[in-house]
C-alpha cells in the first residue's frame, strides 16, 4: 500500500453498530493525525432505515463503485427487528461476502488482561490464536427448501456446499499465515465422522495441503472437540481452519475466552482485493442509543483494517491504545468499566493522539 491517504467507504450499518462504528473512525483519525497520514472515510447510509424508506438494500453498481473507489469496506453490525426476515442484512453482508468472493473470515483471538477471561488461572500467554473461518461455501449458500410447508409432512433441507477450490483456498492460506506469522501449527476441524461427504473432503485437502508445508505440525480435530479443547487448553491453538458454520459457533466461544463479543474484531478478505472488515457482534437493538456498548471491538477491527493495508505501526498504537485502556478500567460495564460508550472512544482517540 503506498503512503498516500486512505479511502475507507464506512457503512454503520443498524442498532449499536451506528455507535461503535462511530468509536472506530474517531480512532481512525486520531491514529492517523498522530502519524500525520490521512484517512478518507466516506460514510454510506446502507441498512434497515435505507431499507425501510426506500426498498434498496444495496443499490445497483454498489459493489464495482467500492471497487474502483476504495481501499477498504469498515461495516457496523446489521439488524432491525422491524425487518423480520433481515433481508436487508443478508443482501448486504452475505452479498458483499459472496459477490466480492471474501472467502478468509480472520479472526484473531487475544486476551488483553486476565480479568477478562471466565476460566480460571489464564492469562494473555494463554489465549493467543487467529482462526480462518471459510467465508463463502458450506450451509451459507442457502441452497435448500421446504415441500409441504405447514403441515405435519413438512420437509426442510440445506445444503452444505464445498468446493474442492474453496476447501484448498482456505487451508492453505491457513498455512500461509502460520508461515508468514512464525506460527508452528495448524489445527483444521471438521466433522467428517458424520459428514462423510462433504467433510472427508476437508480432510484430504487438508492433508495434501500440510504436505507442502514442512516445520508447520498438522492437527485435526472435530468440530465438537474443538470447542471442548478451546475451554480446557486454550494455549495449544496458534491458527484454527474450519468451514463457514462451524467458524461461526467456535469464534463466539473463542470471543468469550477474550472478554465477549464487545472484543472480538474480524476480517472479511480476499488477498489482494477490496476486503470488508466488520466487529462480530450483532446489532443488539434494545441497547442501541443507550451510550452502553462496548466499542473496543470496532476499533480493534479498524486495526485490523490498517494492518492489513500496510499500516503496520498505526494498527499496533490501536491495539496498544485498547490495551491501556483494558488495563486502567477505561471500559464499559461489560466489561467491568463505568464508561459508556462515547467515553471509552474518546478514552482511546485521546491516548492515540498523545493525550493521557
Amino acid at each position: 500500500m503506498s503512503a498516500g491517504p486512505l479511502r475507507i467507504a464506512v457503512i454503520p450499518g443498524d442498532g449499536i453498530g451506528v455507535e461503535v462504528i462511530a468509536q472506530a473512525t474517531r480512532a481512525l483519525e486520531a491514529v492517523a493525525s498522530a502519524a500525520g497520514r490521512e484517512v478518507r472515510l466516506t460514510p454510506f447510509e446502507w441498512g434497515a432505515d435505507h431499507y425501510l424508506k426506500t426498498g434498496i438494500t444495496l443499490p445497483d453498481g454498489a459493489l464495482g463503485m467500492l471497487r474502483d473507489s476504495f481501499d477498504a469496506i469498515l461495516l457496523g453490525a446489521m439488524g432491525d427487528p422491524r425487518v423480520p426476515d433481515n433481508r436487508h442484512a443478508a443482501d448486504i453482508l452475505l452479498g458483499m461476502r459472496f459477490r466480492l468472493d471474501l472467502y478468509v473470515n480472520y479472526r484473531p483471538v487475544r486476551l488483553f488482561h486476565e480479568k477478562l477471561c471466565p476460566l480460571k488461572g489464564v492469562t494473555p500467554k494463554d489465549v493467543d490464536f487467529v482462526v480462518l473461518r471459510e467465508n463463502t461455501e458450506g450451509l451459507y449458500v442457502m441452497m435448500g427448501g421446504n415441500f409441504k410447508k405447514d403441515t405435519p409432512d413438512e420437509v426442510a433441507t440445506e445444503i452444505d456446499l464445498n468446493t474442492r477450490k474453496g476447501v484448498e483456498r482456505i487451508v492453505r492460506h491457513a498455512f500461509e499465515y502460520a508461515r508468514a506469522h512464525g506460527r508452528t501449527r495448524v489445527t483444521m476441524a471438521d466433522k467428517s465422522n458424520v459428514l462423510i461427504h462433504a467433510h472427508d473432503l476437508w480432510q484430504r485437502v487438508f492433508k495434501k495441503v500440510a504436505g507442502e508445508y514442512a516445520g508447520i505440525e498438522a492437527v485435526h480435530l472435530f468440530g465438537d472437540n474443538l470447542t471442548l479443547q478451546m475451554v480446557r487448553e486454550p494455549r495449544q491453538f496458534q491458527v484454527v481452519v474450519t468451514s463457514n458454520m462451524f467458524g461461526d459457533i467456535v469464534t463466539d466461544l473463542a470471543a468469550g475466552l477474550q472478554g465477549g463479543l464487545g472484543m472480538a474484531a474480524s476480517g472479511n478478505i480476499h488477498p489482494g482485493s477490496l476486503s470488508l472488515f466488520e466487529p462480530v457482534h450483532g446489532s443488539a437493538p434494545k441497547f442501541a442509543g443507550k451510550n452502553v456498548a462496548n466499542p473496543m471491538g470496532a476499533i480493534l477491527t479498524a486495526g485490523l483494517m490498517l494492518d492489513h493495508l500496510g499500516w503496520t505501526e498505526e494498527a499496533d498504537r490501536i491495539e496498544q491504545a485498547v490495551r491501556w485502556a483494558v488495563d486502567n478500567d477505561q471500559t464499559t460495564s461489560d466489561i467491568g468499566g463505568s464508561l459508556g460508550t462515547r467515553e471509552v472512544g474518546e478514552a482511546i482517540a485521546r491516548r492515540l493522539a498523545g493525550g493521557q
